[in-house]
């Protein structure tokens, strides 16, 4: 049998293929303004697109609807910190964040009780009262000692890594275009879009950006950079010193990924066949 031969019937044999991968067809949804009014119909189309209901913490895999986390705890009014690894959802919502800083913290504004700590009080600044505002009262979220989140998922209610078709965020003070953004990778981490998230209007502005691929992609990090500066400064955008913090975020279903691509005996095959092939 000829070398053709035996590379066809390999291939036939084990009925194995490369997968085709189409290019990424990614919908923005952004929104800016100086209150959550200004962006909330963006945030509603947004959730629209992604689907209904809310699955809030609902194991997983579901077939349909988003997830949502608005740091608010059910109307907690206190500071809650952690470390760098924030697992508070890994399992209910199936969101893991990360950070190269110290830690996160989930912060009120101003104090409904005396004894509130606020977040102007946690990293001593009193400015962040009146720089930043919230879009779901009354907790931001925000990375501590650097300006970094990654976001990674996994099913709900299971320890298996997973991916989004899409992910949101709401984002308050963000005084400069460009720095601000959300870098989006893919199941073999590889760059799917990175997005800058508009500028807002004023102290306390808030803007929204959102990304939804339509074609199967799944996101399986998201990469969030709140500013160019870690909380603690003044903000000086004058200067070149945007410090901007987070509120709700908004994502697909996490649905399971499938198993990296991988040299099959189908790719020999046709390999041994393109060698086998004389050079005219």
């Amino acid at each position: 049998m000829s070398r053709r031969s035996l590379a066809m019937a390999a291939a036939l044999a084990f009925g194995l293929s490369f997968p085709v991968t189409g290019e990424a067809a990614p919908v923005l949804f952004q929104a800016t303004g100086s209150d959550a009014a200004a962006i909330q119909a963006a945030v509603d189309a947004f959730r629209a697109a992604l689907g209904n209901p809310n699955n809030a913490n609902a194991p997983g895999p579901l077939t349909s609807g988003r997830r949502e986390i608005n740091w608010d705890g059910g109307g907690a009014t206190t500071t809650a910190t952690s470390g760098p690894t924030f697992t508070v959802f890994q399992t209910t919502r199936g969101a893991l964040f990360t950070t190269p800083g110290t830690g996160f913290t989930q912060s009120p504004l101003v104090e409904t009780t005396p004894a509130d700590q606020t977040l102007s009080e946690l990293v001593g600044n009193a400015t962040y009262a009146t720089e930043f505002s919230t879009f779901s009262p009354l907790r931001v979220f925000t990375p501590l000692g650097s300006n970094i989140t990654d976001a990674t998922f996994f099913i709900p209610g299971a320890p298996d890594p997973a991916g989004v078709a899409s992910f949101g965020a709401v984002f308050t003070d963000v005084d400069l275009s460009g720095p601000t953004k959300i870098d989006f990778f893919g199941v073999s981490d590889q760059l799917l879009l990175s997005q800058s998230v508009l500028a807002s209007p004023g102290s306390g502005g808030l803007s929204f950006l959102g990304v939804q691929f339509t074609d199967g992609t799944l996101i399986t990090r998201a990469r969030i950079t709140t500013g160019n500066t870690a909380l603690g400064p003044n903000d000086n955008p004058g200067g070149g010193v945007d410090v901007v913090a987070m509120d709700d975020f908004i994502y697909g279903e996490p649905r399971s990924v499938p198993e990296p691509a991988t040299l099959t005996l189908f790719g020999l095959a046709a390999l041994a066949l393109r060698r086998s092939r004389p050079v005219r």
